[in-house]
């Protein structure tokens, strides 16, 4: 049998930027940037998606853009702002990505212009999403306003909606051309929504940083009270982290492994089962907890940094069980997460879990009797395997 073979590498490359006051007119970073990006000479239009949610928080921000654009002019500012909602429902209907589409049509966003997304993560998959199949690919700018996008999703690689009743089931590996992290939004979030975020600085600590680990149990307190700083340099390190996994592993999965969703298997499922009343970053710290526990149970983490795992999840604040993802027959609703967790990414199953703080194995089955002790002693505050 005759065949021609081909093969091929693209470098992808992407700048995340951190600043304060983003659209200040003092503040030419975004310009710089649209500036020295410039593919041709013909007219770079830029569109903007805004979280609805974000727009009342900041009431001000679609004029301090127009304010901007009119001075600093690297691309054309398209003057009707997309306000799209907020949250998990952005990713569950539909028509948000059809209207997005229409929009970029009808406004001509070609392969050399931006759609740039400001809002939480799920804002910025789906409008990543849209921009990734438009024209096969325009240019998208991620603007994340919450400490989870920020210090995660926000500067990964994944754009996605949610189908047939399934996270992330549509989607594309497509990173963005810039990432911009402005700290003045993080101060409109809620607290619920500003601790949130703090779950997947936990995630990324404990399987590649324990020294970073060690420094989130040393400025808990700190991050709870929201001091600024303290949360810039958390945002940064995660940022920071999540970019070396992208550079050195497999940016686009297309193996079985996944590492930084450790955690992530009943999360997942426990926001579907909640109907997304549990925040993302919630399920992420409830999904770490059980996952904690059962390394323990299997044999890999040690007691002592188990209960360091657990004692600084419920310093923060969070939850460490839910009453869905307690686990009592074979048929407990959570546990179809596990498959779910498996088709989406193809081939064997493969789960993170701990072998200590700072490092990650990964096992390809879960024993379903140990994920019941799991569950069970998360179910009472964790007595269980309390060593007193």
């Amino acid at each position: 049998m005759e065949y021609l073979q081909q093969s091929f590498s693209v470098k992808f490359e992407y700048k995340v930027f951190f600043t304060t006051g983003l659209f200040d007119l003092t503040n030419t970073g975004f310009d710089d940037f649209l500036s020295a990006d410039a593919t041709s000479a013909s007219v770079k239009k830029i569109l903007f998606v805004i979280d609805q949610d974000v727009l009342n928080a900041s009431p001000e921000l679609a004029d301090k853009i127009s304010r901007y654009f009119a001075i600093h002019k690297a691309a054309q500012l398209i003057p009707e702002i997309i306000l799209m909602p907020g949250g998990e429902t952005v990713k569950n209907n539909e028509s948000h990505f059809s209207k997005l589409l229409d929009t970029i049509n009808h406004y001509s966003i070609d392969r050399h212009s931006y759609v740039a997304a400001i809002g939480g993560g799920s804002l910025l998959d789906m409008v990543g999403y849209a921009a990734a199949v438009a024209h096969r690919g325009v240019k998208h700018i991620r603007i994340p306003t919450t400490v989870l996008s920020q210090n995660d999703s926000g500067v990964g690689v994944k754009n996605s909606i949610n189908y047939f009743g399934k996270k992330n089931f549509l989607g594309t590996f497509a990173p963005p051309v810039a990432v911009f992290n402005d700290d003045q939004f993080l101060l409109t979030l809620t607290d619920r929504d500003y601790r949130s975020g703090i779950s997947e600085a936990i995630k990324v600590a404990l399987i590649k940083d324990g020294a970073f680990f060690e420094w989130l149990e040393n400025n808990a307190a700190a991050l709870v009270a929201r001091d600024m700083e303290t949360m810039k340099y958390l945002i940064k390190r995660c940022a920071e982290l999540h970019l070396n996994h992208i550079a050195s592993l497999d940016p686009f999965e297309k193996g079985s492994s996944r590492p930084l969703d450790f955690g992530h298997w009943s999360a997942h499922k426990l926001e579907q089962l909640t109907n997304f009343a549990v925040l993302h970053g919630e399920a992420v710290a409830l999904g770490i907890a059980l996952d904690t526990v059962y390394s323990n149970l299997s044999g890999h983490l040690p007691v002592d940094e188990t209960h360091r795992v657990i004692n600084l999840i419920k310093k923060v604040g969070f939850e460490i069980t839910h009453p869905l993802l307690e686990v009592v027959a074979d048929d407990s609703p959570i546990l179809v997460g596990l498959q779910e967790f498996r088709e989406h990414l193809g081939g064997e199953l493969t789960i993170m879990l701990l072998d200590h703080i700072g490092k990650g194995v990964e096992v390809h089955n879960m024993n379903t009797t140990l994920i019941k002790k799991a569950s069970e002693a998360l179910r009472n505050e964790y007595s269980v395997l309390d060593p007193a």
